[in-house]
């Protein structure tokens, strides 16, 4: 099964994948975290920076995600393109052409839970942006990715607000089949 967690910066995605690697129910699987750092320090453009280029790297690297059998992963397909629809040095015409190849993958996923951000405080993490409006926007269009393709994989599913960790976690294993055919 294919897991991914989508979310704008800081809402918790990566501490989430961290805290299901200790779930029983997750125990056969792999778990992926963004490497922002490494690919920051690359020299790839990062968030309000980012270009088609760096896009396409994080394309490449979600759908390397998607070649294996079971896994989590704490971004997805959906959170590229809402970037990418936010990169101010992509015009609309290439944003388009990414997103008409790129939304081809979303349906790989089994499921996909959308993480809120109220209740969750932008923390600052040395490589994410931490402007709130630039925040709100990427949440913003990841929701308008959801509503215009969330059809595509079997389940998208919003997480309530305001969960702890804990009850987050419990709140996938009880959304999510034990086993999946």
């Amino acid at each position: 099964m294919k897991i991914g967690l989508t979310g704008t910066m800081s809402v918790g995605k990566t501490t989430l994948v961290d805290a299901l690697k200790e779930s029983n129910k997750f125990k056969h699987y792999k778990f992926a975290t963004e490497r922002s750092k490494y690919l920051s320090d690359l020299g790839i453009p990062l968030n309000t920076d980012s270009t088609l280029k760096g896009q396409t790297v994080f394309l490449a690297e979600r759908c390397a995600e998607l070649l294996n059998e079971n896994i989590i992963t704490d971004r997805t397909i959906i959170d590229v393109l809402s970037f990418t629809f936010k990169a101010d040095s992509i015009n609309f015409k290439d944003k388009k052409l990414f997103e008409s190849y790129a939304k081809r993958f979303i349906s790989e996923y089994d499921y996909i839970f959308y993480i809120p951000m109220e209740g969750v405080e932008l923390e600052d993490n040395g490589v994410r942006c931490v402007d709130k409006d630039y925040r709100d926007k990427i949440d913003f269009t990841i929701k308008q990715m959801i509503k215009d393709h969330g059809t595509e994989p079997k389940n998208v599913i919003s997480i309530p607000p305001r969960l702890t960790v804990e009850e987050r976690v419990a709140f996938i294993e009880e959304n999510t089949p034990t086993t999946y055919l």
